[in-house]
């Protein structure tokens, strides 16, 4: 559909005309069905979100500051719900970074909530 085939500096896909992380996850869901295969069966997904690097706020929120998505902030809260949403609507088997390294109790919350479904990653953590 002429978008690009960028690769992020750690090899994930780093669309240039997508909006959003839901907006890229739409785009491969497409193309994993036009090619062939089920999402969920022979295809799924896995996140490096490298919370650690986006600014956490002396307020406890996390700050995205993506020029195409004019600015995120999200609590912790905030942030486990989004991802219990994604993992909902895609088949996401594994989360790496989820939270800033430092966020303890976000960790142990996104733990309690999504611990039993998804790998949890804490790459930044060890």
């Amino acid at each position: 559909n002429g978008d690009s085939t960028n690769v992020g500096n750690e090899g994930g896909y780093a669309p240039a005309k997508i909006q959003g992380t839901e907006g890229a996850l739409d785009l491969i869901s497409e193309a994993v069905k036009a090619a062939g295969y089920e999402l969920g069966k022979d295809i799924t997904f896995a996140m490096d979100a490298a919370s650690s690097e986006f600014a956490k706020e002396a307020d406890g929120k996390y700050s995205y500051h993506f020029e195409r998505e004019g600015g995120i902030v999200r609590s912790t809260e905030e942030m486990v719900a989004w991802y219990q949403s994604l993992v909902e609507k895609y088949p996401i088997v594994s989360i790496e970074d989820g939270l800033a390294e430092d966020d303890w109790a976000g960790w142990q919350k996104l733990t309690e909530v999504l611990g039993e479904k998804v790998q949890l990653v804490g790459d930044d953590l060890f």
